[in-house]
Formats: structure tokens, sequence, C-alpha cells
């Protein structure tokens, strides 16, 4: 039985490793270029008023600077558009950088004067991610900074009234509180760009205060006031090579129809096309450059400050992160233009279906004419791409025919759309009434080679529907698609795919008839309710596999994923469907990973349960690693929790559930955009993922155990040589008074520093008890593997005399009790051995017992960790934690650790109350799964439960 329940773990493990190699490996590679400084970087210290030093010990303002900017701006006279980086979770403010550096090359090329003052804070690198408690401090310090950067420029003829923010991860989070403080005013920040900030939700949250924060902001930006819709916020997650924050977070949460609000994924960014890990995405060259000539073309050149135009902040926005026209953004939309005509040989009319030609070489004039007339009954569109990537008009709409050539006609370039290998236009011809031909400009007056390929095109002809293979189908099932046309441009529904445990890999194969130099083909998977799409270019002919993944789910009825392939002329192409069962497993670790603390407190705590009814029934407990191989038990956790989801589908009982003022239960993050509750009922797999991630808490818990124990005794031979050994199970115990002593002390300690610190010294107390027994146990073994040799005993060597006393140093009675030095042990007279098995068993059982409890504490240990690391970081500031997560729950946790140490399975045998552990330690492990999955913190007070039931029962 053990060796089945060991496999059924490994197997579990193996899944487990699978699943986390293709979340934190199993991407592309890294194709952000890396950006470099060509002058040694500085950073000029802004001084703040000291009130404002003294209250924010630590914190920082500075102005970043290179070579000969540096040197201007050592008084800290400035004349640029201001721009405040804020860093994010253990964050250094010198990240700003990468900003500061591009944007002074790009003002080198600027006419004007025109260039940027960038600023950044420091927060002391504070793990605000994992500690609540900072937020709202550096929230405060980032509005003293805003204003104390725009009293730098008082003095200048057009002062800037707003600066424009750059958080990455919390610090995008910090730069929407700002809005939350009651004494600030709207209008110092205009434009707040955020760089992988999880916006929706913490990705841990392993305190109150953390969530606290969330709620504020979230209630706030919610409230859809007019001065919230003044401010423009663009958020840009880092896609799926980021794991730290997954760009589902990213998404803003903001109301419906709310225009100046945008968010998306790096992949999604013209120019930019790549995924970022949660660091590259603040060096990420392709990025920053896109962020600085979003900046600078914000800039009004007659004030030299960023534009307070609304309109205008959107239109640039949208120019540079959502459809890049291949325009400069200055340009205007002309209703009307006038084409040089050129020699008669420069128009060319086109009757054919396909356009594709090729620039020679030498300069020349060239138009190409497409007439509308009997075009527009069977067509429905004009498509046409050009591998020239300058900034021009190149299609118009002719308005006005002079015989072979047009005179008048309106530009319909805008429409154009760059894509990583050429840039597209597609028009719908029943939007063109007014116009008889298009016209395609490919003169080459410059003498650069480029290709122009055009198509008419029916796009309903042209789209195709897929069903996705099963989610559980596990790559077995494959749905092919082959295109029979062989145009420029095919559209796949991918149906039924979205949600975000879907994973596929889809498969395009091309092939050619004819080996010719071609386009490269570009495939794009596109969701229409997120902008989260991405490209991939292949040569042709060519085998390509596309990993389709989601980072949000589908809100609502929307239309499906859809695959919009630029292929290239007279070729085939089949595209094929399956499941990627390895990356569904790094999906559901993706969006469930930070649920798992929770089911491995299930699993630790359904092992105690099973422990202690042994201890009930046969008197003695199971041994750890057989009380955690049972711990997969989903009828006491899961199907209670199923049916409390049902009866939360009543209206009698949801009035009675908020009568109670009772929380509402954690839904798993897998069917909502937000990602901040609830599961939608109507799909299966969402409880066969509660039932998976069970099994996997299970397994967590089994390892862990396996390796916790491993870590003890090794810890325990390290020690041995340090104590005398000792054969009584008492070994570590406390006196009673010791205890009480130990538990004030550390109380006052933790009152006085950190909660967790105190916590941490309990639980080192506790665990020395744990080693203290190990070593009994190996010398207790040790000494009845020699007891053949030792049944006669010399009485100068032996601690007990011929009548089974006790010695002059004292170990052990005649009845195997404890004497005056807290030690204990059995022995018989008459020449009979000293030791018996029973004092073995009795040793076993409690180190057993104790093995299980430190791995119980080891949780709470590891989850109120952050908060301790914070203070100490913190420690040459304040000498007490402000505010404390830990504090209400430390005298608690300090208590049973402390009185817990001397329990025993002979205290828990002549227990009135031991009865009632079996059934009271379900619920809580019901409770655990239902109201801990995205609440972390919630953990702690549970653990705390069950420890004080099993302190009752191991005193009364």
């Amino acid at each position: 039985m053990k060796r089945v329940t060991v496999a059924f773990y490994s197997c579990v493990l193996g899944l487990l490793g699978m699943g986390l190699r293709e979340l934190m490996w199993g991407f592309e590679e890294n194709r952000c270029s890396m950006t470099y400084m060509f002058e040694y970087p500085e950073y000029r210290r802004v001084q703040l008023p000291r009130r404002v030093a003294n209250h924010y010990p630590g914190y920082g303002l500075y102005l970043y600077g290179e070579g000969a900017y540096a040197q201007e701006t050592r008084g800290l006279k400035l004349s640029g558009a201001p721009v405040l980086f804020l860093p994010g979770n253990a964050g250094s403010y010198k990240q700003a950088r990468s900003l500061g550096s591009v944007a002074l090359r790009k003002a080198e090329r600027m006419a004007g004067r025109i260039h940027l003052n960038v600023f950044t804070v420091d927060f002391r690198e504070e793990l605000v991610a994992l500690y609540g408690g900072s937020l709202q401090r550096q929230t405060h310090f980032l509005h003293e900074s805003i204003k104390a950067i725009l009293r730098l420029y008082k003095n200048q003829p057009h002062p800037p009234r707003s600066v424009v923010l750059v958080g990455h991860s919390m610090g995008g989070v910090v730069a929407r509180a700002l809005f939350t403080l009651p004494r600030f005013d709207p209008t110092l920040v205009s434009l707040i760009l955020t760089q992988a900030s999880p916006h929706q939700a913490p990705v841990l949250a392993l305190d109150a205060d953390l969530l606290d924060f969330y709620s504020t902001v979230r209630r706030h930006w919610c409230g859809g006031t007019e001065e919230l819709r003044n401010v423009t916020v663009l958020s840009v997650g880092g896609g799926h090579r980021d794991y730290q924050v997954r760009s589902g977070l990213t998404a803003l949460p903001c109301p419906q129809g709310d225009p100046s609000k945008l968010s998306m994924v790096t992949t999604a960014v013209p120019r930019t096309w790549v995924s970022t890990d949660h660091l590259s995405i603040v060096w990420c060259k392709e990025l920053v450059l896109a962020t600085v000539r979003a900046f600078f073309d914000l800039i009004d050149p007659d004030t030299r400050q960023f534009t307070e135009d609304q309109q205008r902040r959107m239109a640039v926005l949208k120019h540079h992160f959502i459809r890049h026209p291949m325009r400069l953004l200055e340009e205007q939309h002309d209703t009307a233009v006038s084409l040089l005509s050129g020699p008669a040989e420069a128009w060319t009319e086109v009757n054919t279906l396909r356009l594709l030609y090729s620039a020679p070489k030498e300069p020349r004039v060239k138009y190409f004419l497409f007439a509308l007339s009997g075009r527009r009954k069977a067509y429905s569109h004009f498509h046409c791409r050009s591998s020239s990537l300058e900034m021009s008009s190149w299609l118009y709409g002719c308005t006005q025919m002079n015989t072979s050539f047009c005179v008048q006609a309106i530009d319909l370039s805008w429409g154009t759309e760059l894509l990583p290998a050429y840039k597209v236009v597609t028009v719908r011809l029943s939007n063109l009434s007014s116009v008889s031909h298009l016209v395609i400009a490919a003169s080459n007056l410059a003498g650069n080679q480029f290709s122009v390929e055009c198509e008419w095109l029916n796009l309903d002809s042209r789209t195709v529907s897929t069903p996705v293979p099963h989610v559980l189908s596990l790559g077995l099932t494959v749905s092919d698609v082959t295109l029979n046309s062989t145009g420029l441009l095919h559209t796949v529904w991918l149906e039924n795919f979205h949600q975000v445990y879907q994973a596929f890999r889809i498969t395009v194969m091309s092939q050619c008839k004819t080996a010719k130099d071609r386009l490269p083909s570009v495939y794009r998977l596109s969701v229409p309710w997120f902008r989260e799409g991405f490209f991939t270019a292949a040569s042709v002919p060519s085998v390509t596999e596309i990993a389709a993944m989601l980072h949000t789910s589908r809100p609502d009825n929307t239309s499906s994923v859809l695959l919009q392939l630029h292929t290239a002329p007279n070729c085939q192409y089949k595209v094929s469907v399956r499941t990627s069962f390895p990356k569904v497993l790094g999906q559901m670790l993706r969006y469930c990973g930070p649920t798992l603390p929770s089911y491995t407190a299930v699993g630790l705590l359904l092992a105690c349960e099973r422990q202690i009814d042994s201890l009930i029934r046969t008197g003695r407990p199971l041994a750890m690693s057989t009380a955690v191989g049972g711990a997969v038990q989903p009828h006491k956790v899961e199907i209670p929790v199923y049916l409390l989801q049902l009866l939360l589908r009543l209206s009698w009982f949801r009035d009675g559930w908020s009568a109670l003022s009772l929380p509402l239960p954690d839904g798993l993050p897998v069917s909502t955009l937000d990602g901040a509750g609830g599961v939608d009922p109507a799909e299966d797999w969402s409880r066969l993922l509660g039932l998976v991630l069970h099994v996997l808490g299970a397994a967590v818990a089994f390892w862990g155990s396996a390796l916790f124990r491993l870590t003890l005794r090794t810890l325990s031979l390290i020690m041995a040589p340090l104590h005398r050994p000792c054969l009584s199970r008492h070994c570590g115990v406390l006196h009673p008074w010791a205890q009480v002593l130990l538990i004030l002390i550390l109380g006052l300690l933790g009152q006085v520093t950190c909660g967790a610190l105190a916590f941490s010294l309990a639980f080192l107390c506790y665990l020395y008890r744990v080693l203290r027994l190990l070593m009994t146990h190996r010398t207790l073994k040790h000494v009845l593997n020699l007891g053949p040799q030792q049944q006669k005993v010399d009485k100068r060597s032996s601690p007990v005399d011929e009548d089974g006393h006790v010695d002059e140093d004292g170990h052990v009675d005649e009845d195997g009790h404890v004497d005056e030095d807290g030690h204990a042990g059995t022995a018989k007279t008459n020449g009979g051995p000293l030791l018996t098995d029973l004092v073995l068993q009795e040793v076993t059982d409690d180190l057993e017992l104790h093995l299980s409890l430190s791995a119980l504490l080891t949780l709470p240990l590891v989850l109120i960790m952050p908060s301790m690391i914070h203070w100490a970081r913190s420690l040459r500031y304040a000498i007490q934690l402000q505010p404390d997560p830990c504090w209400p729950l430390t005298l608690p946790l300090l208590t049973s650790t402390i009185l817990l140490i001397n329990c025993s399975c002979v205290t828990f045998r002549r227990s009135k109350l031991l009865g009632l552990v079996p059934l009271l330690l379900p619920p809580i492990c019901v409770a655990m799964a239902t109201f801990t999955l995205l609440h972390l913190y919630r953990v702690t007070p549970l653990l705390c439960v069950a420890l004080m039931l099993l302190l009752l029962c191991s005193h009364v």
C-alpha cells in the first residue's frame, strides 16, 4: 500500500513539475532588445521639505541625468516636461534609467528644445506586493513628490500643471491610489502609464491591509466621476513570459464605456510584438521606444509641456499602442488630395483579381488603378499589403478621373495596420459609394525596392469555423481546417475557445506549387474582448506551431477567438488544432497556483485528523507519511463546498448568509475577466479543477512533509554531538512556569517589534523539541540493536543499579517515570534488558504527532514571513512594525505553539475532548477551501482554531 501511495504521489508530482515547467519556461525566448546608456547615469536627489523627509525616512526623490544634461540640471533649473517613474515590489528607483536614457537620445534629435525631465522615487525596495502596510505611506509620499516636482518649475514661463506617472508593478497601483487621497488635486496628474501592474487584485493576498487598499482604489475608480474620466490611464501587461503578474490582472477595472482607459498586452503593441517578463518590461527597448515616442507626441510645441487635451492624448496612445497606420501623427486626415499625374506610362489599370508588383531599383513613378464598377456585387473588400515600411500614403479612393489617370482622390491609408513583416490595409467596398477607382501609389522615387500585393476578396468566403477539441482530450483529437483558397487573407474562427484554462497547439502547414521568393506569412491570434493578440511570422513553405492560450476569459457571449492568416499567394494552408495537456497544466497553475497553500493546509489538517482518529481507535497515531498519504479525501471537502455553492443560489439561503455577515465564498479565478470572484456553475471544468487542486495540494503536503522530515533528521544528526544522549520521551519539554514566562516574553517582543518575529522564535522552540525527540528515537533504536550484547551490563557503566534505581546522575527510576532532572525511561531488574520496545513505541508515537504539528505550524510561518522580512529591512528606520498584520494572531499562535511543546500521545489519550477533533477538523478544511482561495491571510486564523482545539485536547 505504501508503494502505491508513493507511486501515486510521484505521478502527481510529475504533473505538477510539468505544469511548473510550462509556467516558467514554456514560452518563447526573450526577444526584447536591451536599452543601453551612452553616458554614465546620475541620480540627482531632490530636496524635500523637512517635514516630509522626517515623516518618510528612507524615501527619496531623484532626477535622472547623463553627461552634459546631468551637469546642466545640477541646480535643478528645469524646463522640460516632467515624468515620474514609480518602482514596484522590491523595485529600485534606478530602474528609471532605461526610460530616461532613451528620452535623452530622442530629445537630441528634436527641434525646439523639447525634452523630458525624468524623475524617480525611492521606496526603499519595499515588498509591497506581499505586505500592504506600506502602500498608503507610499501613496502619501507620492503626493508630496508631485508637489515638490511642480515647485521646481515655478519660475518657467510655461510651468507644467501636471506630471505624467509611469508605474511598474505595484507602482502602477500606487499611482491610481493617489486619487483616493482626500486632499489630492486630480488635475496634478493627467496621464498614468502602468507596466505589469496587478490592477484587478493582488497576486497573493497575504494580509487584510493589502485587500483593503485594493478595495478602496477599486471603489473610487469604478465610481465613474467626471474628474477620473479626464485622467487617461494606459495599462500594459507583459504576456505569458511574466509568470509573476499574469496579464489578466493588468486589465483596468473601470466603468463600461470609459474611453480614457486602455488595457493591452505587449504582444499586441505595434512595433513591439514581444512578450516580456516582469522585470524586462521596464527595459525592453521595443516597448520603451513606443512609450517615449508617445510622450514626445503628447508635448505641445508651444508650451513644451504635455497637452491638456484629452482627445489628443487618446489619439496619440491609440496611434502608438493599438493601431499604427504607418503615418505621422501630425498629418491630417485630408478629405481630398491631388495626385501627381506623371507620364501616361506611370498609370496602369489592373483588370485581374490580383496584383503582384515588385518595384525596380531605378526610381520610378507608378500608380495602379482598380475599377470598382462590376466588383461591388461580387466582392466585399479590397485587401493590399506592402513590404515598404515608409511613413507615407499609398492607398487612395479616386473621386475624379481624367481619362486614364486620377485627378482627385481621398486618402484611405489611415486604415493601414502595421504587421511584423509588412503593412496591410483592408477597405470595405460598401463604404466607398463616392469612389470610382482605387489607386495604389507604388512609386519608388528614392530607389528603394519593395513589393505590393493586392486582391479583391469576399471576406465571408475566406472565413471558416472549426470547434476546438475538448480540454480533456489530452491532444488525442485534432480539428483540421484546409484553406482551399490561395488568396492573401484568411480567417479561422476557433469556436468554444474562450476560457483561460484552455490551451492549444496550433500547427499551420504551408505548401506551394512553385519555389520562389515570397513575403513571409503572418499569423495573428486575435481576442475580441481584450487586446491580448499576438503575431507569428513564418517563411513559406514551412510548418509553424503556435501556442494558443488566453489571459482573460470571455466576459459575455461575444464571439470566440479568431486566427487571422496573412498568407502567400498560390499556396495552400492547413491548420490543425489540438489540446496541449502540459500547457493546460501551466494555465491552471498560472491562475490557480496561488490557491495551493490553502489546499496544502487542507491536506495537512486531514492528515492530522487521520492521526487523531487512529489514536482514538488503536491508541497509537498513524505515521506522518501514512497520514499525509491518505489526505486525498474529496468527499470531506469538495462535496460540502459544492453543496454550499448550490445553496447560495437560493435567495432565502443567500439572505440568511448575508444576515449572519458571513463572507462570500471564494471562487477559482478561471471564469471571470477580473479574476476576482466566482466560478460559472455551468462549467463542469470548475468542479473538476477543484478536485485537481485538492489532489495537487495533498501532493505538496506529502512531498513537502517528506522533505521537512528529511531536513529535521539531518539537523538532528548535526546537533546530536552537542547534546547528551537521552533515553526519555520527555526530552525537550519545558516546565509549566517556563512556558508561561516564554509566552509573556515573546508576546512583549511581538508587541514591541514584530509579531512574526515572536512567532518565529516560538516555532524554533517547538522545532527544538522535535529535534530532541529525533535524537532520542535514534539513540533508543541504536541501544535496542545492541540489545543482545548488553543483556549483562556492568554496574559501573549502567545508570541503573541491580535493583533498577537511578544512579547518581539520575536518569530513570524503577517505574520509568520522570526523575528530578526531567528524564525518564524504563528499566527492568534481575538482569533483564534495560530498555524495552515500549519506550521506543512511546517516543515514536510522540515523534509522529509532533512532526505533523510542526508541519502544520510551518504554514503560518511561511505566510507571515513577508511582514518579518519587511520589518527587518526597515529596522534602521523603526523598531516597531506599523501596521502589523500578524499582531492579532500573535498571542493565539504563541500560546498554542509553546503549550503544545509538552503534549504527548498519553495526554491526548486522557483528554475528554479528543473525540471532537475528528468531527471538527473536516469543517475547518471545508472553511479553508471556501474562504481562503482568494484571501490567503485567512489560512492562519483557521489554523489557529485547529491548533487551539488540539491544545485543549492536550490539557483537558
